[in-house]
């Protein structure tokens, strides 16, 4: 479900799985990991291009992925031992990333844009993190990241009411860089990455790594990671996804 393609310097990784809304799963994590690294090692890559099919960008995380490891999946539950595979790379990332941001991006849609260096938006984007909704906690070192670029109570709000943010108030607020007509969105994120490729390419890299912290990034990452670890398998995990399952509000008064 991740296509890839190299061209003119830039390597494109597509999410390609539009009849579950770009959902990702565990393969798809590793898929766009692997493309990441492989940018880094190779000369001919000098951007990467991030974007989805169909009229979402990504739902997230498949959420059938969360609630196997919740009821107890023995082999759910090993395949997110080690943590997740592309917020590791976008930690460790030394090439630049633009992303084309077409529709909805829900959860690690929205968080991984924390690590794009460019980010284009659709005039119709809508973007959430409704981590509390589903009894977790933020990830991708977004409780960092996302409180530095727009300030905390705008980060708390997204995370803990799951404020939804438009395209236009995204680049009022500095997560995106411009909102442009969905027709326009792919190509306007492509002529921009290809304008990264075409810059001095060590001068970009070095100015790339030294407006970024990987230590903190993945030191709050880990730290994240322990405790949405533990919280995909509590008790208000299981109401939640139950309650989304079921389509009905969740009641966290029962779950402890």
């Amino acid at each position: 479900y991740i296509k890839t393609e190299i061209s003119n310097g830039v390597l494109t990784l597509t999410m390609d799985r539009p009849e579950k809304k770009n959902a990702i799963t565990r393969a798809m994590y590793q898929a766009m990991a692997d493309g990441i690294l492989a940018a880094d090692a190779n000369p001919e890559v000098r951007c990467v291009l991030i974007q989805g099919e169909g009229d979402m960008f990504t739902a997230g995380n498949d959420l059938g992925d969360f609630a196997a490891v919740n009821a107890g999946d023995g082999a759910a539950n090993e395949a997110r031992q080690g943590g997740n595979p592309l917020l590791a790379a976008l930690a460790r990332a030394k090439t630049p990333i633009v992303a084309a941001v077409n529709g909805r991006a829900v959860g690690v849609g929205v968080t991984m844009l924390l690590h794009c260096d460019l980010v284009f938006v659709a005039d119709d984007a809508l973007l959430t993190t409704p981590f509390v909704n589903l009894a977790l906690v933020p990830e991708a070192a977004s409780s960092l990241t996302l409180p530095s670029r727009i300030g905390h109570v705008r980060a708390f709000s997204m995370f803990v009411l799951g404020e939804a943010v438009d395209a236009a108030k995204a680049v009022d607020w500095g997560i995106a860089n411009a909102a442009v007509p969905r027709g326009e969105l792919r190509a306007r994120a492509r002529a921009a990455a290809e304008a990264v490729a075409g810059r001095p390419p060590a001068a970009v890299a070095i100015t790339k790594a030294l407006m970024r912290d990987p230590l903190a990034i993945t030191e709050k990452m880990a730290e994240e990671g322990r405790h949405f670890g533990a919280q995909l398998k509590s008790p208000e995990a299981k109401e939640a996804f139950a309650a989304f399952r079921e389509k009905r509000a969740p009641d966290f008064s029962k779950a402890g």
